[in-house]
């Protein structure tokens, strides 16, 4: 299916605020003006989300504004223990009290509530700090701090995509997916304190900024690591969102985007923690996943509702790149996704 690469800075919106200039790029270089939206601010849905790993553990950060809801949420998941603590701190209607930034590049967001803090500020040098600091985490109200430092490779590129729904020509999502960068730095979790280290150690950077459709189903996967001394990584997903002009699907190597287009997913209906499979119609990805863990979250307010079903473990696979080399990885780290909206 033909894709169209958008290789130059052009608006997201045009200046009655609706959506245009749909396809996807290599660089962040659209321009969005939140201010020419004509949807009331309800509708509007912003996330920042990191995903850090290391051999023992995940640890996801998000923050959330969804209009009606909002939320801050660190889940901390121990592969080898297969155990795992989520919180989740609530917000009704934030309609932008988050101050959200309108660029992936820049401005910082920094979430306090009470002693709670949680930061994300990008650097102009590209990497990326995260300071967590939650007093009362989890079931057993233990005591999560510390701060990690993410490093962007050289010439790095991320996979862009501004896209429209199928049935609502007035929604869009707007996104940024970064598998590629190597993480630094301590969480302390109770008395596990979890140590990522440069080449040990990786993260994600997964941004959106949308105006919502009514109804929205996504599935997405995601994941990086080594593989014969190069770091590679993968963001794959489908959904309801309109993908005939670009897919939000690619593979990275050493931070270069080698684009795919449509991958379906193979989900087990009877049992999520069975295998699954990925193929991609133009043959060029190959890739199992085993399981090794689930989580389930639903939020709701009368009748704006979201819920998400996550699986946590091992890709194993081949991607064939745009040169036609073969790249085959096995027991990458990460994890796969539905997510469910409505209002």
């Amino acid at each position: 299916m033909p894709q169209n690469e958008i290789c130059s800075a052009v608006p997201v919106l045009d200046d009655m605020g609706s959506p245009q200039n749909f396809g996807w790029s290599r660089q962040p270089d659209f321009l969005y003006n939140p201010a020419l939206v004509w949807a009331p601010r309800r509708k509007f849905s912003e996330t920042d989300r990191y995903i850090v790993f290391n051999p023992t553990h995940i640890v996801i950060f998000e923050i959330r504004d969804d209009g009606y809801l909002g939320s801050m949420g660190v889940t901390v998941v121990s592969v080898k223990e297969k155990k795992r603590s989520t919180q989740i701190f609530q917000s009704l209607l934030p309609l932008g009290s988050y101050r959200m930034p309108s660029e992936s590049r820049n401005g910082a967001i920094r979430y306090r509530r009470k002693k709670l803090i949680l930061d994300f500020v990008p650097m102009e040098s590209g990497a990326r700090i995260i300071k967590a600091d939650i007093p009362r985490f989890g079931r057993r109200s233990r005591h999560l701090r510390g701060e990690l430092v993410l490093t962007e490779p050289a010439a790095a590129e991320s996979l862009v995509c501004n896209l429209p729904w199928r049935d609502d020509k007035s929604a869009f999502r707007y996104s940024r997916r970064s598998p590629w960068y190597t993480a630094e730095g301590v969480i302390q979790f109770g008395t596990t304190e979890i140590v990522f280290t440069s080449g040990n150690a990786w993260g994600i950077f997964d941004w959106n900024r949308s105006i919502r459709p009514h109804a929205d189903v996504r599935y997405w996967a995601v994941s990086c690591g080594p593989s014969d001394g190069r770091l590679i990584g993968f963001s794959i997903g489908h959904g309801l969102i309109d993908s005939s002009v670009g897919t939000e699907n690619a593979f990275f190597v050493d931070g270069r985007i080698h684009k795919l287009d449509q991958v379906t997913f193979h989900i087990p209906p009877a049992n999520w923690l069975s295998p699954w499979r990925f193929t991609s119609n133009d043959n060029r990805l190959e890739m199992d996943f085993h399981p090794l863990q689930e989580r389930t979250e639903r939020r709701q307010l009368l009748f704006f509702s979201t819920s998400r079903r996550q699986v946590y473990g091992n890709f194993s696979g081949k991607a064939v790149l745009d040169d036609g080399t073969v790249m085959n990885f096995h027991n990458l780290t990460g994890f796969a996704e539905r997510n469910k909206t409505r209002f």
